[in-house]
């Protein structure tokens, strides 16, 4: 039988390799994640976070997993909304990522409210039906079964609990396509060489993007699973994507 293959980028790596390749990708960019993600996106990111936790209509004392958290930032606009009697748990793979993270909650009123669990996404840690809310945001294409990793984020859910994707895609406009792949594919990846010391981190960041469902394709694999009332709204001409569903 032979080795089954997956997509890291443009590449075609062995399944088995793709998590490393993808701790070592976060682990060589965390420090300087928050910066260059605000620098490359001149800090529209904020704006679509906000919106994107906004949309779910989360409520005092739910119980929100932040599936890739990373840094947190889904977490933190989720943590102000659910109470001090509501809890967040940012679960991520990459233990330096969700460090990197954490002097944004210290000794802030929401701090008690957030914890932080390792863990893989394809395996989620917490039983069926722990969650009101699960979320992610630019981390699920990272996962080498996208697939399994929303089955795990509906299993978590309860019933009627709410599933939030927010995630890039490629514009709508054609002529702004055009203008976004260049920068995208050589102004990124030398920006990400000056400022953060990894081209290659950032010659990745386009091609997963390129390698990611249109919305209309993940909303019917969001149906395929078992969501109901899915839909999405397009971001800035379709850079990013936010996508509903419940279970």
């Amino acid at each position: 039988m032979g080795t089954q293959l997956t997509y890291f980028g443009y590449q075609r790596v062995a399944v088995e390799e793709k998590a490393g390749r993808v701790l070592n990708h976060f682990n060589s960019i965390a420090r300087h994640y928050d910066f260059m993600n605000t620098l490359l996106s001149f800090g529209i990111h904020h704006i679509w976070k906000r919106l994107a936790v906004g949309m779910m209509e989360l409520a005092p004392g739910n119980r929100v997993l932040d599936v890739c958290g990373g840094t947190g930032d889904l977490s933190i606009l989720a943590a102000k909304r659910i109470g001090p009697e509501g809890r967040v748990i940012v679960y991520d793979i990459n233990r330096a990522m969700m460090l990197a993270g954490l002097h944004k909650v210290a000794n802030k009123d929401i701090e008690h409210r957030i914890r932080y669990v390792q863990g893989d996404a394809e395996f989620i840690s917490f039983p069926e039906g722990d969650f009101d809310a699960a979320m992610v945001g630019f981390g699920i294409r990272n996962v080498t079964n996208m697939k399994k990793g929303f089955e795990e984020m509906y299993r978590v859910l309860k019933p009627g609990g709410k599933m939030m994707c927010l995630e890039f895609s490629k514009p709508t406009f054609a002529p702004f396509r055009w203008l976004y792949d260049i920068y995208s594919f050589y102004i990124m990846p030398l920006l990400g060489e000056l400022i953060a010391g990894s081209r290659t981190a950032y010659t990745h960041l386009p091609e997963t993007i390129r390698m990611w469902p249109l919305p209309d394709e993940l909303t019917q694999i969001l149906k395929n699973i078992g969501f109901a009332g899915v839909s999405h709204r397009k971001l800035t001409n379709g850079i990013a994507v936010i996508h509903l569903a419940v279970k």
